[in-house]
């Protein structure tokens, strides 16, 4: 839903509610869908997946960001959708792990999501899952190709390197650990490579980075709005 994730992001002021944002998919239409139904249906799935709260800390460092970083909105909002949604990170072992070039194979995104949710869900649901999921990566670039979907590797950008070290932040990594947290690698990169990408985020002043000798400092915790309130 990336998509609508934009427009909607673009209508919507930085400080609106999450009312707000209800008002402007179920009201207004401001996404162009063709029933009622279907914006409630828009407004559940988009608040599940990006919470479009002020009140959730995730969405708050999400909309800071969002203008900051044009190219790398595809990896704000997957990182996103990640940390809020269990079904698509059941996913991404598989993706992230598949050799460049080389193709998802639907049977095995299948059964990956299988054996996440065991029978809770019938094969129908799963298949939509699947189908879902892979349109996701698709649009985070991780995947290229409308039927035949193979791997590619996407850029790591200020934006979405300074969510990872964020995400990683609030599971207790720290330093040169949040190089290699399990975020940073679904920006296909890790270790030290990423420090360039870390240095312009610095320059941005989203994070606090330094590399010295055998000494890495990282800092994210500011990037949170609420955090300098």
């Amino acid at each position: 839903m990336l998509a609508e994730l934009c427009e909607l992001l673009a209508i919507v002021p930085t400080g609106g509610e999450r009312a707000d944002y209800a008002a402007a998919i179920i009201e207004e239409n401001v996404l162009g869908k063709a029933t009622a139904a279907t914006r409630r249906l828009t407004n559940q799935r988009l608040g599940e997946l990006y919470a479009l709260d002020p009140r959730v800390p995730i969405f708050r460092v999400l909309r800071r960001l969002w203008p900051v970083d044009v190219p790398g909105r595809p990896r704000l909002a997957m990182l996103c959708a990640l940390a809020r949604d269990p079904l698509l990170r059941s996913t991404a072992a598989l993706v992230l792990g598949l050799p460049v070039g080389a193709e998802l194979v639907r049977a095995r995104l299948h059964n990956t999501i299988r054996q996440a949710v065991g029978q809770r869900l019938n094969d129908a649901v799963v298949d939509k899952v699947a189908r879902n999921s892979a349109s996701s990566w698709a649009q985070s670039g991780h995947l290229v190709g409308r039927v035949r979907k193979t791997r590619r590797l996407v850029i790591p950008t200020p934006g979405p390197l300074a969510m990872a070290f964020w995400l990683g932040t609030v599971e207790g990594f720290a330093g040169r650990s949040l190089l290699d947290c399990w975020w940073t690698h679904v920006l296909d990169g890790h270790g030290m490579t990423l420090m360039p990408v870390a240095l312009r985020a610095k320059q941005l002043g989203l994070i606090h980075a330094r590399a010295g000798g055998d000494v890495v400092e990282i800092d994210a915790r500011w990037l949170d709005p609420a955090m300098g309130v």
